[in-house]
């Protein structure tokens, strides 16, 4: 019995179930690392060593929290959700609040998309955008499902495709060194082409994602009025502070590539222009960790977790069981290859962290199976991309519930894990599968 797919297996069976997603983490790697053959002091050892490797991410979005808190209290959040709201949301025409929710979405997806690369923040902007705007998805009746799988998208299918920003990290700097470490003669300029075919799949996940989730959707405004007050309109506000503060907290993370830098940078300026005292930061970092800290302390359970399962050597073992059983069978191999990906990235959380753990042994897999470069690429790059979304542990999950939550009306699972997993992992590995074999 292979450790890592039962320990993935049971992280995702306990989720499922609603156990709390840390809890299933940390119970998992437990279990895989005693069935892996470590005693439970060596799992221990592998999983707190790991933990380190969280630390500085669950930092990083506390400080990111408490700025999202400090920007709504000074108003410029919902200065501009009225304006949305007023704009969008007036009257009870149906085709116009039909046009205002497409628009809506559209603007999200523009948002996301450009957060890996214009202006690459990541996720960033979540928690500073999505709750002011529940209001009006709430008039809406715009099923956040969607709103998941549509940020989700944005957050994920840019890097398979685009050089640029966290998609150049991705292709020009993990995948492209590992393929040409492991033996494949790769150039820069075919990795993107060739996973083209891949990312059609999350094209096609998308569309159907807008008819799945085509229907209104109920929320309590009250709820949400509890944790985003409306405001009165009568107060005078203040922006400039605001959009000071966000200029620069995005400038300087953007020259540091340190949130938590950008952050603290961001609070400073509010402060500077009056939009909060210094006595309120403890409860702003308090409301901070509340909004963002869930996802820190994932990370950082994800990553004992991963080391873990790294440390069982079961990966490797995972890898060389199946691949002999795949023959010269290339239809049977690309799927295998596929499918294991998609639980390596489920576990660990990171499609980025996929790679270099895969390629060593995919790599010459594919070489003496006969794989063309370009199905060799798409092999590789989609196993770890499969995963990314639709996993309990990754930001491209967790960064969506942080925003469509804040009022605790929208499941981590159920709402964000289990439509991403359906509507993007399943179209992927079809398109991968597909690309695997035409290239």
């Amino acid at each position: 019995m292979n450790a890592v797919v039962i320990s993935v297996l049971l992280v995702l069976g306990l989720s499922l179930l609603r156990v709390n997603v840390v809890i299933a983490l940390v119970i998992s790697a437990l279990a895989g690392g005693v069935i892996g053959g470590l005693s439970l002091t060596d799992t221990l050892t592998a999983f707190n060593g790991g933990l380190g490797n969280g630390a500085s991410i669950a930092l990083s979005y506390a400080m990111l929290g408490a700025f999202a808190a400090a920007l709504s209290n000074s108003g410029i959040t919902d200065y501009l959700a009225e304006h949305v709201i007023k704009r969008l949301g007036g009257g009870n025409d149906e085709r116009q609040k039909a046009w205002a929710k497409h628009l809506l979405l559209f603007a999200l997806l523009a948002v996301s998309v450009s957060s890996q690369n214009l202006i690459p923040v990541h996720i960033a902007f979540i928690p500073i955008l999505v709750p002011p705007l529940l209001h009006l998805m709430s008039e809406l009746k715009l099923d956040r499902r969607l709103v998941a799988c549509v940020i989700t998208f944005g957050l994920t299918t840019p890097y398979m495709l685009l050089p640029v920003g966290f998609g150049g990290i991705f292709l020009n700097e993990i995948l492209l060194t590992n393929l040409n470490t492991n033996g494949l003669e790769v150039q820069a300029a075919d990795v993107a082409p060739a996973m083209l075919i891949p990312a059609c799949g999350m094209f096609v996940g998308l569309a159907l994602a807008f008819f799945t989730y085509r229907k209104q959707r109920h929320y309590d405004e009250a709820a949400i009025k509890a944790v985003e007050p409306e405001s009165s309109g009568e107060e005078e506000r203040q922006l400039w502070a605001p959009l000071a503060a966000i200029v620069c907290a995005l400038g300087i993370q953007l020259y540091t590539e340190s949130i938590v830098i950008g952050s603290l940078t961001g609070l400073i300026v509010l402060w500077i222009g009056q939009s909060i005292k210094l006595t309120q930061t403890h409860a702003l970092f308090t409301q901070g960790v509340r909004m963002m800290g869930m996802i820190g302390f994932i990370m950082i359970s994800a990553a004992g977790f991963a080391a873990v399962m790294k440390t069982t050597g079961d990966v490797d073992s995972l890898i060389a069981v199946v691949s002999g059983h795949m023959g010269e069978n290339k239809a049977l191999a690309a799927i295998t290859m596929l499918v294991i990906g998609l639980l390596i990235t489920m576990g660990i959380g990171s499609s980025f962290s996929t790679i270099p753990v895969i390629a060593t042994l995919y790599v010459p897999l594919a070489i003496s199976l006969g794989f063309s470069v370009p199905a060799t690429i798409a092999l590789v790059g989609t196993a770890a991309a499969l995963g990314d979304a639709g996993s309990p542990a990754s930001d491209s999950t967790l960064g969506p519930t942080s925003g469509l939550n804040v009022d605790g009306q929208h499941d981590h699972i159920w709402d964000t894990v289990v439509p991403t997993f359906i509507h993007y992992n399943l179209p992927l590995l079809a398109f991968g599968w597909l690309a695997a074999m035409v290239l």
